[in-house]
C-alpha cells in the first residue's frame, strides 16, 4: 500500500469514523428518516472508492482478497433477499411457501398469476436496501482499513462514541433533565438510553463499544520486569498517568451508564461475554502476558463490586429476581412465533414483515403491538426461513473464526487485542439476541458488521502495515 494510495482514501475513511459516531445519535438511526441518510452515507462512500479505484488511485486490501468467502455468503444473502421481492409464477410460490400463497390468495380473492416469497414486498425492499448498506459497509471498512494506525482510530471511534453515549445517557438520568436525540424523553424515565428509545438497546451499543475498549487496552498491556517493589511501585504510578488509565477510565464511565440501563440482559451479557472471552483469549493466545490476567480480574471486581454497587447493579440484580414468566410478556411473543416460523419455515414471510404477520399468530393473553420479536433468532427464522438463518449465521461463525484464529496465531499486540474484541462483542450480541432485537436497530446492526470486519482484520492485517 503506497502513501499515494492512503492518502486517496484518507477521506473516505474520515467519513466512516464521523458516521460511526453518527449512526446511534438519530435514536439509533431507527427511524426511516435516519436509516436513509445511513444508506445514503455509505452508498455514497462505496461510489467514491469505486471511482477512485478506476482511477487506479487505490487498490484492494490483501485483508479484503482474504475474506472473498464471507463477501460472496453476503451477497448471496442479498440475492436471497432481492429473490424474496421478485414476483415469481404462483405455482413456485405454492412449492416454495405455502403459506406464502395463501395470504396472496386471501388478498386478492384469487390466486394470482404471480406472486411473491415476501407477504409484503416492498417492506422486505426497504429492508434489502438496508442489508445492502450493511454489506458495503463490511467491505469498506476492509478495504479502508489497511493499517495498524487506521484500525487502532477506527477502534477508538467505537469507544469515543460509546463514551458520548455513556455521558450523556448518564448525565440526563442523574441531572433529571431526561432527553434523548433533541427531544424529550416520553419512555424509559429515570433509566439510561442515550440517544436512543430503548435502554436494552443502548445496553446493547455499550457491550459492543466496551468489548472495543477492552481489546485495546489488552492490546497496550506488558508484563512489569521490575525486580523490586519500589520499582513495580512507581511502575503503577506511572501507569496511573499514561493513557492505558484514561482508557480505564472511559471503560469505567460506560460500565456505570451499562448499570443505569437497568437492562438485565445487558449487563448479564457484558460480564458473561468478558469472562467467555478471557477464558478463551487466555486459552488461545500464545502471547498472553500476565497483566492481561490481572487486567481482566480488575474489569471484574473493579467494575462489579465498586463501580456497579455505587451506581446500583443491586437494582439490576432484584429486577433479576424479581423477573418471572408470569410478569413477562416475551416469553408468550416468542413461543407464539414459533408457529409462524413453522408456517414459513423454509424461505420465511420475507424480511422485514414480523410487524405485519405475527398479529395473527398474537394470543388473547399478549396485548399490546409488537414491531419486533423480543428474540433476534426467531425473528429472522420467521422472516428469512432456515434458508436465511443458515446464511447469516454462517458469516458470523466465520467471523468468529477468524477471531479466535487470530487470537491463536497473531504475535502483533494490536491484532491480538482487536481479536479480543470481536470475540467478546460476538458473544455478547449472541447472548443479548436471546431476549432482545439489537440487530433490528441500524445503529447496533452496523456496529456489529464492523466488529466482524475488525475479526477479519485482526487475523489477516499484515504485520508490515504500520503507518
Amino acid at each position: 500500500m503506497t502513501k499515494k494510495s492512503n492518502a486517496a482514501d484518507h477521506g473516505i475513511f474520515i467519513s466512516l469514523l464521523i458516521l460511526i459516531f453518527w449512526l446511534p445519535l438519530p435514536l439509533g438511526s431507527n427511524r426511516p428518516w435516519a436509516w436513509a441518510i445511513m444508506e445514503v452515507w455509505i452508498f455514497s462512500l462505496f461510489i467514491a472508492w469505486l471511482w477512485k479505484y478506476r482511477r487506479g488511485l487505490v487498490n484492494p486490501t490483501q485483508v479484503f482478497h482474504k475474506a472473498k468467502l464471507i463477501i460472496a455468503i453476503f451477497i448471496l444473502w442479498l440475492i436471497y433477499i432481492a429473490f424474496q421481492c421478485i414476483p415469481l409464477p404462483f405455482s413456485i410460490v405454492e412449492l416454495l411457501s405455502p403459506k406464502a400463497a395463501e395470504i396472496h390468495t386471501l388478498v386478492t380473492g384469487l390466486p394470482p398469476v404471480t406472486a411473491t416469497l415476501s407477504v409484503i414486498p416492498h417492506i422486505t425492499t426497504v429492508a434489502l436496501l438496508k442489508s445492502i448498506s450493511y454489506v458495503l459497509l463490511f467491505v469498506l471498512i476492509l478495504l479502508v482499513v489497511n493499517r495498524r494506525k487506521r484500525l487502532r482510530w477506527l477502534a477508538y471511534a467505537l469507544v469515543l462514541s460509546g463514551l458520548f453515549q455513556a455521558v450523556y445517557g448518564s448525565l440526563m438520568t442523574l441531572s433529571g433533565l431526561e432527553y434523548g436525540f433533541l427531544i424529550q424523553k416520553i419512555h424509559n424515565l429515570g433509566l439510561t438510553t442515550g440517544t436512543f428509545i430503548n435502554r436494552n438497546h443502548l445496553a446493547g451499543y455499550l457491550e459492543m463499544c466496551l468489548a472495543v475498549g477492552i481489546g485495546l487496552l489488552i492490546a497496550q498491556l506488558k508484563d512489569s520486569t521490575s525486580a523490586t517493589w519500589r520499582q513495580r511501585l512507581l511502575a503503577f504510578f506511572n501507569w496511573l498517568l499514561s493513557d492505558k488509565m484514561r482508557l480505564r477510565l472511559y471503560l469505567a464511565m460506560m460500565v456505570i451508564a451499562l448499570v443505569l440501563t437497568r437492562s438485565r440482559m445487558g449487563n448479564t451479557a457484558f460480564f458473561a461475554s468478558m469472562l467467555i472471552a478471557g477464558v478463551i483469549g487466555l486459552v488461545l493466545s500464545r502471547h498472553a502476558t500476565r497483566a492481561t490476567i490481572i487486567l481482566l480480574v480488575s474489569l471484574i471486581v473493579i467494575d462489579m463490586l465498586i463501580v456497579g454497587a455505587w451506581f446500583g447493579i443491586d437494582k439490576v440484580a432484584d429486577r433479576l429476581e424479581q423477573t418471572s414468566f408470569a410478569s413477562e410478556q416475551r416469553d408468550e411473543v416468542d413461543i407464539y412465533t414459533i408457529p409462524y416460523w413453522q408456517d414459513y419455515l423454509w424461505t420465511g414471510s420475507g424480511l422485514g414483515t414480523f410487524a405485519q404477520t405475527f398479529p395473527s399468530y398474537q394470543q388473547h393473553d399478549v396485548t399490546g403491538f409488537f414491531d419486533h420479536a423480543h428474540n433476534d433468532y426467531l425473528e429472522f427464522g420467521a422472516e428469512t426461513g432456515i434458508i436465511g438463518m443458515l446464511l447469516i449465521g454462517v458469516s458470523v461463525i466465520l467471523s468468529f473464526i477468524m477471531a479466535l484464529l487470530a487470537l491463536y496465531r497473531r504475535r502483533d499486540p494490536l491484532c491480538r487485542g482487536i481479536a479480543f474484541s470481536a470475540v467478546m462483542g460476538i458473544t455478547a450480541i449472541l447472548i443479548h439476541s436471546t431476549v432482545d432485537f439489537n440487530l433490528q436497530i441500524p445503529a447496533n446492526a452496523a456496529t456489529f458488521i464492523i466488529i466482524l470486519a475488525m475479526a477479519w482484520i485482526a487475523n489477516f492485517l499484515g504485520s508490515h502495515n504500520h503507518g
